[in-house]
C-alpha cells in the first residue's frame, strides 16, 4: 500500500438505530483512522441505548452479493465481522472468506447483549465455532463471550486458550466485565498468554465499546500496523473515545469520535 492509497476495511455488521453501536459504530471508528469502512448490514434491530428489542437477519444471498461486489472492485485489506446474526449468514460470510484467504479477519463475536437481548438465532455459536473462528486473524471476546465459544473451560484465560486451539490466531480478551480495580485486557497467541493491557475503569456503562474496539483494531492492521502494535493503538483509541462519552439517551453512554495526532498528521500528508 502506498501514502497515497485509502485502506478498505469490509465490515459484517448490524444495524443499530441509536447509532451506539453495529455499523454506525465501525464507519465511524475506521474512518478516524483513516481507513475507509465498506459496509455490510447484516441484520436490522430494535434497539435503543437501553437493550435490544428485537432483530431481523437480511437474507444471506443479499449479503454474499453486496460482499462480493466490493470485493471485485476495491483492494479490501482487512474484513471485520460483528454480528452475524444467524447460521445462514455464517454460512453465507464462510463463502467469502474462503475465497479470500489473504485477507485479515477481526470478529467481534456478538451474540446478545449485557441484558441478555438476543443478537442471533439459536445454533449460530456452533456454526461460529466451526466455520468462523479457523478463519480469523483476531477474536475479540469479552469473558462471557469467551466462555459461550468455549463451553467447560474454567476460567476466561482458559476459554481463550481454548478459542486458539480452533486455528484462529489472536484472541484479544476484554476485561471490561471483570472485576478487577483497573480493566484488564489479556492478548493470547501461539497457544499462551502474550501481552495484558490495563486502563483505568470509568464510572459508566457504554453501549458499542466492543464494536469501537474491533473496527479501530482492524483500521489500524490495514494500515500495515503489526498486530501487537494495533492492539494496543486500537485499546488506546477506544479508551479515550470513552472517556469523552456522554450519556445522550436514557440508557448506556455513548463514545465518542477520538482522532489522535499522529492519524491526524497522516490524513493531512494525502
Amino acid at each position: 500500500m502506498t501514502e497515497s492509497q485509502t485502506p478498505v476495511v469490509l465490515c459484517f455488521s448490524g444495524l443499530d438505530p441509536s447509532g451506539g453501536a453495529g455499523i454506525l459504530a465501525d464507519v465511524e471508528a475506521i474512518s478516524s483512522q483513516g481507513a475507509l469502512c465498506a459496509p455490510i448490514i447484516t441484520a436490522a434491530t430494535v434497539q435503543d441505548t437501553q437493550d435490544v428489542r428485537s432483530f431481523s437477519p437480511l437474507p444471506p444471498d443479499l449479503i454474499i452479493e453486496q460482499a462480493r461486489a466490493v470485493l471485485e472492485d476495491m483492494p479490501v485489506s482487512v474484513i471485520k465481522l460483528g454480528m452475524v446474526g444467524s447460521t445462514e449468514i455464517a454460512e453465507a460470510i464462510h463463502s467469502i472468506l474462503i475465497d479470500y484467504p489473504s485477507i485479515k479477519v477481526v470478529y467481534d463475536p456478538v451474540f446478545s447483549t449485557e441484558k441478555d437481548g438476543a443478537l442471533s438465532t439459536p445454533g449460530l455459536v456452533e456454526s461460529a465455532r466451526v466455520l468462523l473462528l479457523p478463519l480469523t486473524t483476531v477474536l475479540t471476546p469479552n469473558i462471557f463471550e469467551a466462555h459461550v465459544l468455549a463451553p467447560g473451560s474454567d476460567t476466561p484465560s482458559a476459554a481463550a486458550v481454548a478459542i486458539l486451539e480452533t486455528d484462529c490466531q489472536y484472541v484479544l480478551l476484554t476485561g471490561t466485565h471483570g472485576k478487577t480495580q483497573d480493566v484488564v485486557h489479556t492478548l493470547f497467541c501461539n497457544h499462551h498468554e502474550c501481552k495484558r493491557y490495563s486502563y483505568e475503569r470509568l464510572p459508566h456503562k457504554y453501549h458499542g465499546s466492543g464494536c469501537t474496539l474491533a473496527s479501530s483494531l482492524a483500521a489500524m492492521i490495514a494500515i500495515e500496523q503489526e498486530i501487537e502494535a494495533a492492539v494496543h493503538g486500537a485499546l488506546d483509541y477506544t479508551h479515550k473515545t470513552l472517556v469523552h462519552g456522554k450519556r445522550i439517551g436514557m440508557g448506556q453512554y455513548l463514545s465518542l469520535i477520538h482522532i489522535s495526532e499522529p492519524t491526524r498528521r497522516r490524513l493531512e500528508s494525502r
